[in-house]
């Protein structure tokens, strides 16, 4: 092989590395911004997502009133588990903060006329302990509320959990059909 043979190599080898690493850090930024909306990129409200924990006061006192309603809880219940709520939200409202200024360095990292690979690899990491820090406060919340409802409640709430993902997931797929291209 030749020294030009092998410097074209070289440098064809380098450029798969870097697009690797822009599509690589490119899912991240897109798995990120679809976790900041709630599973599924429609700003659903899972009972044990992120998402169940953000939006206006009034909007998250609805969804957690219907919750409860759906699993008869007691005044002291609804009492307790809105006081976690709302302290899980002020604390994932930071995370959601950290989580879209790690966005935006990417952006900037990836648009610059050259790519520092150990730059980006060290804002991996640090997205991942982002994304590390906003599970591990939702767990922490979830627990908590597991604390407050009664075995049968948390049954029941299982049980409508699982309904509402097939019913999201039946029209996932009926939106899917529809604009999928006729043949």
């Amino acid at each position: 092989m030749t020294e030009a043979t092998t410097v074209s190599s070289n440098k064809r080898g380098l450029k798969w590395l870097v697009a690797s690493m822009v599509l690589a850090m490119a899912g991240t930024v897109a798995v990120s911004a679809w976790a900041d909306r709630g599973a599924g990129g429609h700003g659903g409200h899972r009972m044990g997502s992120h998402g169940m924990f953000m939006g206006s006061p009034e909007h998250m006192a609805r969804g957690i009133d219907r919750v409860l309603d759906g699993v008869n809880a007691t005044d002291a219940q609804r009492t307790q588990i809105k006081a976690i709520v709302q302290q899980a939200a002020a604390d994932l409202k930071g995370q959601r903060d950290a989580g879209r200024a790690l966005r935006d360095q990417a952006m900037q990292l990836f648009t610059a006329p050259a790519v520092d690979a150990a730059a980006a690899e060290s804002l991996r990491q640090q997205m991942l302990a982002q994304h590390d820090a906003a599970s591990r406060r939702t767990l922490q919340a979830m627990l908590e509320i597991s604390g407050v409802l009664t075995p049968e409640q948390r049954a029941t709430l299982a049980e409508k959990m699982k309904q509402r993902g097939e019913h999201m997931k039946k029209r996932m797929q009926e939106r899917a059909e529809r604009q999928s291209p006729k043949q």
